[in-house]
């Protein structure tokens, strides 16, 4: 079986999804729609649970993605990771370091970390970031406030040929996901374009098919 490096570079289409207080039993069914649509990491990101139900949330998420053979990834939360037994972390820019999000996972998870400029990216390589974020591409609600950094910023760590997997982020979807791929991304990482979708096993399945064609 593939050690978590292996798989986590093997992995081209990323899915960030909460599950909410309303209707977790839909966001599980969406998330196993998209295990089966082809998602090969699931992360788990939601600032509107109680920790308790996050861990609860955490360990359905990590029996869904052991069923699908895919990586579990807890957002910003090393001690629910941990706990939930996910494959990694990931983590901001203003949240705790690589390095302390290790400490506390223990040796052989995964740490990601976001980017949104150059310097952030160059800073993340050298402190060992398992894989980072690169975005938001396009402007997004789910990180209000934040500018987009465009194409232009997936240009600038493609250049860079980077020895870790970068994914591109924020508002990509079948409409515009040519354009990052053009720009040099092989992985991107989505929330909208599958959750919000009427079909997420269908369009998973799209972003697969164009994540498996981009441009050479």
């Amino acid at each position: 079986m593939p050690d978590l490096k292996t798989k986590l570079h093997q992995a081209r289409l990323y899915l960030v999804m909460g599950v909410g207080k309303e209707s977790p039993a839909k966001s599980f069914r969406i998330a196993e729609a998209a295990l089966k649509g082809g998602v090969d990491i699931l992360q788990l990101r939601d600032y509107s649970l109680t920790d308790p139900q996050l861990l609860s949330a955490a360990k359905k998420f990590r029996v869904l993605t052991r069923r699908h053979r895919t990586l579990f990834i807890v957002n910003n939360r090393p001690d629910i990771a941990r706990l939930s037994d996910a494959d990694g972390v990931h983590v901001g820019q203003d949240d705790l370091s690589i390095a302390q999000a290790r400490s506390i996972l223990g040796r052989g998870k995964l740490v990601g970390l976001s980017t949104h400029r150059l310097q952030e990216a160059k800073r993340a390589f050298a402190e060992g970031a398992d894989y980072i974020g690169v975005g938001p591409v396009f402007a997004t609600p789910t990180k209000a406030g934040r500018p987009a950094v465009t194409v232009k910023y997936v240009r600038q760590v493609a250049a860079l040929e980077p020895k870790i997997p970068f994914f591109a982020i924020g508002g990509i979807d079948a409409s515009n996901i040519g354009q990052v791929l053009q720009a040099g991304a092989s992985r991107v990482a989505v929330v909208r374009a599958i959750t919000r979708s009427g079909d997420p096993r269908r369009a998973a399945e799209g972003l697969k098919w164009a994540l498996g064609n981009r441009p050479r």
